[in-house]
């Protein structure tokens, strides 16, 4: 229903993208090959790559800004599903666990904040993916990191590209794309997994190229994922605490051959995925953690989440000539997210709710009602969290290369239209607690907790032009966004949506300028800077102003043979810092209401190194060694006080909840031609889940940790390769967040093994 009230809107920008995209319809230009993958990797790029700023590590040492880009072969060492663990091998993030699987990540960049990746950019294959990115930002969906092939990670001013949040940076991840073996038969994998609390795995695709003419090959695709557990947690009463995911994606492509005359290509995809997943935002009391941090209170035992989630996308890529492209990228997505949890609860008959993150944060003045989250007689009033999201849109990309003299230039001229939408239906229902069991008591209306709409609109024009002057790359990039948010509020009693309606509107412009520079002083050494200007849009309804920051950093590169490093130190100059209250803060507020931080600084420095040592110890086996090591430090420059529960009364000086001083992640492994073995070990330094500084108190600290995972792979028989996965071995017990209501922990030593099988 939504599309269809705003598709006049849509059909017109995308009448106004086909005029720009025309002279792809009437150019030839002399046959040449297509470039179809990029250097070192299984990662398919052609059809995407005016989308990209790397498609491949190697692209990495040529980029005007910070840029990591993890491939197939480091993602499948360790056969994740849990996005927060991949990223371990990232630089400059931080992870904010909650469920210790990674279904609802909460990732920052840079101390950006990092509830529900809201400051940040998130992409599948070069397409927004947050529900609603410009009117509801805060992601509820995440595409699962089981079936992801590649990731793609940009900060500073790289960032500016992809919009329309640029204050941090960006993560683009890129779906399984259609095998290409060099006989052109099918081929495909299968990998099963199964351990610990009934955890069940199965991914499987399969596909390849095959002649369809003279001039054009085809291209088939089908994957699907298949993933559960009964969870780690312990339920009062009995019950499951995990997740059943089922997730299928198809594509079909079409290519051009070198006899056809013009180098084109075009790809369609439909995703689909359905998540039922028995989780909370309840947590425990720190007592409670400390004598079993996987018990989870009874009155949660109705809580439960259910994601349904559609993407259809289309698209295509001509090469005019070896120096002019053009990226065209049509899109639709589709999330209906219905999360059942408990809110709040009271004893029988008493005149107020309390909070459950009141009544777990201060456990001695609601022991009362704690009890009742407990089992004891009382009240629980359990919220559905019904909302329904969509966002549309068309992009495309025009690459130019050209000399001007002595330089070379490659312009980037881009334009997206983009529209989107979230629709709360929300209402509240009683549950009477009795013996440790929870009975429906009263059913709230449709539409009586929460009845509103909020949408947005928004036009996007980027221009880049990468100069190259002998040993000097210069990146300078502009970012144009003119955006449209409304909120329309009904009343409880009119779930028809008859009545008169309260509309609130807001309109942003904002030019977002940067440049990035790379200086090669030899063919193993490169000095790297950039500077660009932050930007982060108020949400629909919103009196608060715009995120800003001017965001510097500077750097190095070194690579000469199997060793590389990289040092880049950052500074994040905000203006003003933007805190939105949602209920994965901990509520407390009018959800969606946002906050002014003031001026902020954050600084730090990123480091990655990597060697194969190999040759030092003359072994035929690869032996690849890494560090990945981050350090932030991010203040309040102002005071004041503040209804943001994460801020709290703020002095100047204050740091940041959730961003860690320090982090460093260590990888080895071991590699022969029929087996694999792989370490990864995570240290976290320790930090606050409210703003503050000196020594953090008990109910704030989240402690430091480290985490160690285990990953080995033989193969039996060619196509055949058993597999085995000890994730935290030590079974290291750890808090990993306050938020949203109470301590939570990370996920204990996890036992899996199973068999991969690749044709």
């Amino acid at each position: 229903m939504a599309f269809r009230t705003t598709s006049r809107s849509l059909t017109g920008a995308l009448t106004a993208m086909t005029l720009w995209a025309a002279p792809a319809l009437s150019q030839e230009t002399s046959p040449t090959t297509v470039s179809e993958q990029g250097p070192d990797t299984n990662v398919k790029v052609h059809i995407l790559e005016g989308l990209l700023v790397t498609g491949s590590a190697e692209d990495v040492r040529d980029v005007g800004g910070s840029a990591t880009f993890v491939p197939k072969e480091e993602i499948e060492k360790f056969s994740y599903t849990d996005i927060n663990r991949t990223l371990r091998v990232v630089p400059g993030l931080q992870i904010q666990e909650e469920d210790g699987y990674g279904l609802r990540p909460n990732i920052g960049i840079r101390g950006s904040g990092s509830d529900r990746n809201n400051k940040i950019v998130i992409m599948e294959d070069g397409v927004l993916m947050a529900p609603a990115p410009y009117a509801a930002p805060a992601a509820y969906y995440f595409p699962h990191m089981g079936r992801i092939e590649a990731i793609e990670v940009v900060k500073g001013p790289a960032a500016i590209k992809y919009g329309p949040s640029t204050v941090a940076g960006a993560i683009n991840l890129f779906s399984t794309s259609i095998p290409d073996s060099d006989d052109g038969s099918l081929s495909g994998s299968l990998k099963i997994l199964g351990g610990e609390d009934s955890t069940l795995r199965v991914h499987g695709y399969g596909g390849g190229w095959m002649s369809l003419s003279e001039d054009w090959d085809v291209g088939l695709l089908a994957e699907t994922l298949q993933d559960r557990t009964d969870g780690f947690k312990e339920l009062d009463g009995g019950g499951d605490t995990g997740y059943r995911i089922q997730d299928y994606l198809a594509k079909l492509a079409f290519k051009s051959t070198a006899e056809s005359g013009l180098r084109q290509s075009f790809e369609f995809k439909v995703q689909r995925s359905d998540e039922v997943s028995d989780e909370t935002y309840l947590g425990l009391t720190p007592a409670d953690f400390a004598a079993n941090p996987y018990r989870r209170y009874a009155a949660s035992q109705v809580d439960e989440m259910n994601v349904d989630h559609l993407t259809l996308q289309a698209s295509h890529r001509v090469d005019f000539s070896n120096d002019i492209n053009l990226t065209t990228t049509l899109y639709y997505n589709d999330t209906s997210r219905a999360w059942y949890k408990i809110n709040d609860a009271r004893l029988t008959g008493a005149p107020t709710w309390t909070s459950i993150s009141s009544i777990v944060g201060d456990p001695s003045a609601n022991a009362a009602e704690l009890a009742v989250l407990k089992g004891a007689a009382g009240e629980i009033r359990v919220r559905n969290n019904n909302r329904e999201y969509y966002s549309a849109g068309i992009q495309s990309v025009l690459g130019s290369a050209f000399l001007t003299g002595d330089i070379a230039h490659y312009l980037e001229l881009s334009v997206r239209y983009h529209e989107d939408e979230e629709d709360r239906f929300q209402n509240d229902d009683v549950y009477t607690m009795a013996g440790g069991q929870m009975t429906l008591t009263t059913a709230g209306a449709p539409g009586s907790q929460d009845n509103r709409v909020g949408d947005a609109q928004a036009w996007s024009f980027f221009v880049q032009d990468t100069i190259d002057w002998d040993k000097l790359t210069i990146t300078p990039g502009l970012r144009y966004e003119t955006i449209r948010l409304r909120q329309t509020r009904w009343g409880a009693a009119d779930p028809g949506r008859t009545g008169p309606a309260t509309v609130a509107e807001n309109t942003v412009d904002v030019f977002i300028p940067g440049a990035g520079a790379v200086y090669y002083l030899n063919d193993e050494w490169q000095i790297i800077g950039g500077v660009h200007r932050g930007f982060v849009a108020p949400g629909t309804g919103s009196t608060s102003d715009a995120e800003r920051s001017v965001n510097y950093e500077a750097g190095f590169r070194y690579g000469a043979g199997e060793f590389n490093f990289e040092a880049v130190g950052f500074f994040n100059d905000y203006s003003n810092l933007l805190g939105t209250c949602t209920a994965s803060t901990g509520g407390g507020c009018a959800i969606g209401a946002q906050f002014d931080g003031g001026e902020v600084d954050v600084k730090g420095l990123e480091i990655t190194a990597g060697y194969d040592a190999a040759d030092l110890l003359d072994t035929a086996w690869s032996l690849p060694v890494a560090a990945i090591y981050t350090y932030t430090n991010a203040e309040f420059k102002t005071s004041f006080n503040s209804g943001f529960g994460p801020w709290g009364n703020v002095i100047a000086g204050d740091e940041l909840p959730y961003v860690p001083d320090h982090q460093l992640t260590l990888t080895a492994g071991v590699e022969s031609e029929t087996w694999r073995a792989n370490v990864i070990a995570s240290y976290v330094s320790e930090t606050r889940s409210v703003a503050g500084q000196g020594a953090i108190p008990d109910n704030q600290l989240i402690n430091e940790r480290i985490v160690l995972d285990l990953s080995a792979e033989v193969d039996i028989v060619p196509g055949v390769s058993l597999i085995g996965i000890v994730e935290n071995v030590t079974d290291e017990v750890y808090n990993v967040s306050f938020d949203p209501a109470g301590a939570r922990p990370g996920k204990p030593r996890t036992v899996l093994g199973g068999i991969r099988l690749t044709f």
